[in-house]
């Protein structure tokens, strides 16, 4: 992670195509990149990466929620129960595929939820102007009750997104603040007792997607201090399909794993609900801002990131997508796997 005066970003010519006007996706406004290998599609509102379609088995592995998605702008309480009581009912009622939890992972406390303040913060709830930007796409908003502002440049090389982030205070103090990439997995791509993950963490495999009838759980892993990059790979023996984001280790050394697996009964879960998370972050775990700063570090490593007053704090990672014939246990051979099946070098 870097502190920066300035941000620079300067992204490389390839075939792509825009829709210049906004598209629907799930009932959601939206904007959309694409190659001949993959479609990446971003909500307005909330800033999701809703899909990371792998165009030639047509497979999205990001989850959709089986519950009807709303833009977090035309959410009420009062007038939408369907989709649970408190902090996070917003945020589940327009949550899809991939949001960033900034800057906070978790809960809010009591007097922040009074105040506004949703589950995993305002940067999955506000909306966000999308534009093009040549070969890709730039998102920005401004989170007003946590004096951010906060951007996301994406642009598509082959199979591989590249995706570049920027933080900035608006605030003349320093902060301490939680950054987490939400990633999460659903049906079809996540099949019970199929769907097999990795990363280089401990365990280094974390096994497949359960296959009993109901579970849930969250674990949190230390990835590996002794590499510069850190990863996880997602795979389906079925669809073939395989997905792997990429990044630095002295970014985001925690990686949270949460499954849901119709475990939960209330709404807007129902009983019915498959989906993995993927959290690599600056924070080991979703916990309200207080317990964040108490627990300080763990196993010798922070829980959290130092953004001054009036800076900024910049972060570049990659997601990719293509086929396979098995999970790859290095980057090297996740790389060698896509640049075969799409035909273009990554």
């Amino acid at each position: 992670m870097t502190e920066i005066a300035a941000s620079k970003y300067n992204p490389r010519q390839v075939i792509y195509t825009f829709q210049h006007s906004e598209i629907r996706f799930q009932g959601r406004r939206a904007a959309r990149i694409e190659n001949d290998c993959v479609r990446l599609t971003v909500t307005v509102e909330g800033g999701h990466i809703a899909e990371l379609l792998e165009k030639k088995s047509g497979v999205n592995p990001l989850w959709i929620p089986p519950w009807t998605s709303i833009e977090p702008s035309v959410y009420s309480a009062a007038r939408h129960p369907e989709y649970g009581v408190g902090a996070e009912a917003k945020l589940l009622a327009g949550i899809l595929g991939h949001n960033t939890c900034l800057d906070l992972f978790g809960p809010p406390s009591a007097d922040e939820e009074r105040a506004g303040i949703t589950v995993h913060g305002e940067a999955s709830v506000l909306p966000y102007e999308l534009r093009a930007d040549g070969s890709g796409l730039i998102a920005t908003c401004t989170l007003p009750i946590s004096q951010l502002a906060f951007e996301r440049r994406f642009e598509l090389d082959g199979p591989k997104i590249r995706i570049a982030e920027t933080v900035e205070n608006l605030s003349a103090l320093d902060r301490p603040i939680a950054w987490t990439q939400h990633v999460t997995l659903g049906p079809p791509f996540l099949d019970p007792g199929v769907t097999q993950f990795r990363a280089p963490g401990e365990p280094k495999d974390f096994e497949t997607y359960t296959d009993i009838p109901a579970s849930g759980g969250y674990s949190t892993h230390l990835l590996d201090a002794h590499r510069e990059k850190a990863w996880f790979f997602a795979y389906s023996p079925k669809s073939k399909v395989l997905l792997g984001y990429v990044w630095r280790r002295s970014d985001f050394p925690w990686l949270g794993v949460w499954e849901e697996n119709c475990s939960r009964k209330q709404a807007p879960w129902n009983g019915r609900t498959q989906a993995r998370g993927m959290e690599f972050g600056v924070s080991p775990f979703p916990e309200t801002r207080r317990a964040m700063i108490e627990r300080q570090t763990l196993f010798d490593t922070a829980c959290y990131r130092w953004l001054p007053a009036r800076a900024r704090l910049a972060v570049d990672y990659y997601a990719a997508i293509g086929q396979a014939e098995a999970i790859p246990e290095t980057i090297e051979e996740f790389e060698n796997a896509l640049s075969s099946t799409c035909q273009t070098k990554i």
